[in-house]
Parts: structure tokens; C-alpha cells; sequence
């Protein structure tokens, strides 16, 4: 008996969930994961604004920003800190300060993308006790539909986010750079902000992942079937009523 309690308890690799929407649902979704924190959290860009002087050498001033987004701590000065006129020039810092939406979306990818490896264990290897076991996949339901609504949450503030940091380091800047006149000044945008849009693309698409597999696992609780009643025992036969 001990035996036998123990095999069904131990390991049972099977790569079967894998070929259901279950696990292979799960699987995109630790993909997906992964892209988003990765085209986001990697992200480093430089803008440029080209400044051509009246006498001289025409001068290029630069300001090199990336994740966490701590715009108003990247400086966007000239390569020898000198003007058109040669005169020292003091730094001209960005705007903004959008670390906690992108922070918190690439937080919160990275903890989906370790809860999805965790799940996946589960699926693969302890199939037989997930479905076992009425709590484990009611906690999954709930974890799934917790984590697609924090997905909604996370995206659209990085959404908001990305916009506001467009316009930060974007043709705006020509407006407000104080080192244009005598010259004439003119916006140049060295790397575009291109992975950062498919960050936010990735964190929708993650949305319709995970609300849609809110339904596999759904089906996997009680509350979509009930619990298998216990065969009558035998040994023990129902006493007649009526008597």
C-alpha cells in the first residue's frame, strides 16, 4: 500500500498536456513573457538635435536615455560641452520620469514568466495530482484571472508611459534645446523607439492569452464539473427505506 501511495504521489512525466490547450497555452504565454520584459527592459536609445552654426563647425548635441526611463537624470549636452560660440554650455536635462509603468510591466513579466516554468512542472510532471486535487486548479483559475487583469493594468499604463516619453525625447525638443540661437537648429532621432512599440503590442497579446486561457483552466475546476462520486461499497449495501 505504501508503495503504491507513493508512486502516485511521485513523478509522472508525460508530455501529453503538453499537446492540449492547457499546456501549450501555457507555453506561449511564458514565450510572450519573455518577449515583453526583454524588448522593453533592454531598450536603449539616443537623441539627437543638429545645430548649425552661423560661423564654425556645425555641432550635434546628444542625450542617451534607456530603461528605467529616469529622463529627467539623462543629460543632453554637446560632445566637448561647448556652444556655436565656443562659450561652456551647462547641461539641458529631459523631462519626465516614467520608471514606475515601465518598471512595473517589466516587474510583472518576469514574475509570470517564473509562474508559467512553475505551472508548466506541474502540467508535465504532476498532472495526476493537479487534477487530483480540487484546490490546485481553482488557484490556477484564480492566478489566471488575476494575472490577465494586471496585464490589462500594467500595458496601459506602459502604453501611457511610452507616449509621454515620445514626446519627451521627440521633435519637441528643438522647441525647448536653449543652445539654437545663433544656428538654426534640426531634430534627428538616432534609434527609434520601434521594440518598445511591440513591448506594448506583447503586453495586449498577453492580455488575450491569458483571458482566454481563463477558460481551459476554468474547465479544469469543480466549478465546471462536479467532483466524481465514490462507488457504493459492496461490503456495505444501502439499507432499504420504507420499513
Amino acid at each position: 500500500m505504501e508503495r503504491v501511495t507513493q508512486k502516485m504521489s511521485g513523478l509522472q512525466f508525460n508530455l501529453g498536456p503538453a499537446k492540449e490547450p492547457l499546456g501549450f497555452i501555457k507555453a506561449l504565454e511564458w514565450f510572450f513573457a519573455i518577449f515583453a520584459f526583454a524588448t522593453c527592459g533592454g531598450y536603449s536609445g539616443t537623441t539627437k538635435i543638429n545645430v548649425h552654426c552661423l560661423k564654425g563647425e556645425n555641432l550635434t548635441a546628444k542625450a542617451d536615455f534607456g530603461y528605467p526611463f529616469r529622463l529627467h537624470k539623462v543629460p543632453f549636452n554637446f560632445p566637448d560641452k561647448k556652444d556655436c560660440n565656443g562659450t561652456a554650455t551647462q547641461p539641458f536635462v529631459l523631462v519626465g520620469d516614467f520608471s514606475s509603468s515601465a518598471q512595473f510591466f517589466v516587474t510583472f513579466a518576469v514574475f509570470v514568466f517564473l509562474y508559467c516554468i512553475a505551472a508548466l512542472v506541474v502540467y508535465l510532471c504532476f498532472l495526476h495530482l493537479y487534477r487530483g486535487a480540487g484546490k490546485l486548479p481553482m488557484i490556477d483559475f484564480i492566478i489566471t484571472v488575476v494575472v490577465s487583469f494586471l496585464w490589462l493594468v500594467s500595458t496601459s499604463a506602459w502604453a501611457k508611459g511610452l507616449t509621454d516619453i515620445k514626446t519627451s525625447t521627440g521633435a519637441g525638443l528643438v522647441d525647448e534645446f536653449p543652445y539654437c540661437n545663433p544656428g538654426k537648429c534640426s531634430f534627428e532621432d538616432v534609434r527609434s523607439l520601434g521594440s518598445l512599440n511591440v513591448s506594448v503590442v506583447v503586453g495586449f497579446l498577453n492580455l488575450i492569452l491569458w483571458a482566454g486561457n481563463a477558460w481551459f483552466v476554468y474547465k479544469e475546476t469543480n466549478l465546471h464539473r462536479a467532483p466524481a462520486t465514490e462507488p457504493p461499497n459492496p461490503a456495505h449495501p444501502p439499507i432499504p427505506t420504507g420499513m
